[in-house]
Formats: structure tokens, sequence, C-alpha cells
């Protein structure tokens, strides 16, 4: 079992903080997800109709993630937030990027309530996962980029297992060790916000939407809340 904890001074420095931990056991990802495709390409025909378009840094959704970036010192228009830079992409090209069922299942929700989501593989995470401030001697290798090897600046706010950063500035970029791919079976997926009070039922309502995506392709999901005042659930 994994533990997620949201570290006291990341709970102190952003008071608001909402994580939604979806957990994914059993998970089927080389059978076909007709559920996934549609949700995908209803949200590309909604973006080329001109009846939607992906949150941008206007968005106080998206607005909130540059303050904090900024906040541990990263310029958020050059290392931009997941959500943000996902949402970018998809209104340049008309199209989400295909990457396998349960990356596109988490990609869908996050562009569609404006909300940062990741996954991690939970049979590479070793220990238990705090979300919490770097302190300038981890190590982290850059998804895709196997042979990398960075070091987050003390400060900054990273998701941690045991062995190493799995997140570099709170949710820019994940970690190859921990990606999820079709043959991961046991998948931790969080979806976050910054401000509880404002956009605690959005988030409520696009973990349900995640949890119906997986559900059909998974022996069991799970849905837990992390926030300041619970700071810790098991997966």
């Amino acid at each position: 079992m994994t533990a997620f904890r949201i570290s006291p001074v990341v709970a102190e420095a952003f008071p608001d903080t909402l994580i939604a931990l979806v957990t994914a056991t059993g998970l089927r990802g080389r059978e076909p997800w007709p559920d996934t495709s549609t949700a995908v390409e209803d949200l590309e025909q909604q973006l080329a109709l001109g009846i939607w378009r992906p949150a941008d840094e206007s968005d106080p959704r998206v607005g909130a993630w540059h303050t904090a970036y900024r906040s541990f010192d990263t310029n958020p228009r050059r290392i931009r937030p997941s959500v943000d830079a996902l949402g970018r992409r998809m209104a340049k090209s008309g199209t989400l990027p295909r990457i396998n069922p349960a990356v596109d299942s988490y990609n869908s929700v996050s562009v569609r309530h404006g909300l940062p989501a990741g996954a991690f593989d939970l049979g590479h995470v070793t220990g238990d996962v705090d979300i919490r401030r770097a302190g300038g001697g981890e190590e982290f290798t850059p998804l895709g980029e196997p042979g990398t090897v960075e070091h987050p600046r003390p400060g900054e706010i990273i998701y941690a297992d045991r062995e190493g950063v799995l997140t570099r500035h709170w949710n820019h970029r994940d970690a190859h060790r921990t990606r999820v791919t079709e043959d991961s079976t046991h998948v931790a997926f969080v979806l976050e916000t910054l401000h509880s009070p404002r956009d605690g039922d959005i988030l409520k309502v696009a973990a349900d939407e995640l949890q119906g995506l997986l559900a059909p392709h998974a022996e069991q999901t799970a849905a837990h809340y992390l926030s300041p005042d619970h700071p810790g659930a098991v997966t």
C-alpha cells in the first residue's frame, strides 16, 4: 500500500489546496476504451465548432497556478502548469495527444475542467509519496528522457517517493520511472486545485468523471481527497 501526504509546509503555504486521488487496480490498458475515445473526440469537436476552449492563464483556475509557481521561483510562462501547457497545445493543434487510454482519460478530464492532472504507476513507486518542498539534492528523470537527471531547486514543490522525484514544479512534468503505460495495472491519478472554496465542486465532478472512464476497465476504483485538514490517504 502507498500513502500520499501533503507536507505541513505546503499545507500552510497553500491552505485551500484540494487534491483528488483516484486509484485503479487491475487496470486493463490494452483493450478498447470507447468512452474515453468519445470524450476526447467530443472535446475536439466542441473546440472546432467554437463552443468551448481550454482554460488559459486568464482563467482563475489556471491563474492560481501561475501565482503558485511564481511563489517558488518558477516562471509559469516558461515552465507551465500541466493544464496550461496541455490546453495551449490543444488550442493550437485542435486535438489532444493520444498516448494510451489511461493517460488520454485524465488528459481529457484535465482540459475539460481546467484542472491539472497526472498519474503514477504504483508498481514503480518506492515507499510513500509526499507533496513537499525540494531540498535541492533530489534526483528527477523527466518523462521520455531516461538518460537525463535533474535536481529541483530548493523550495520547489515536488511529489517525491523514497527513491526520487515524481513530478517537478508541482505538476509541470512527470517522472519517467512512474509513467503510465498500457501495461500499468495499479495506478494513482491526481486532480488538483489551489482554491477549494471556489473550485472544490468542479474538482469532485472531474474526479467522478475520471472514475467513470476508468471503472469499466479496472477491477476496482476508489477516490480519496487530500487537503490541509486531511493531509493523507492510503491507496
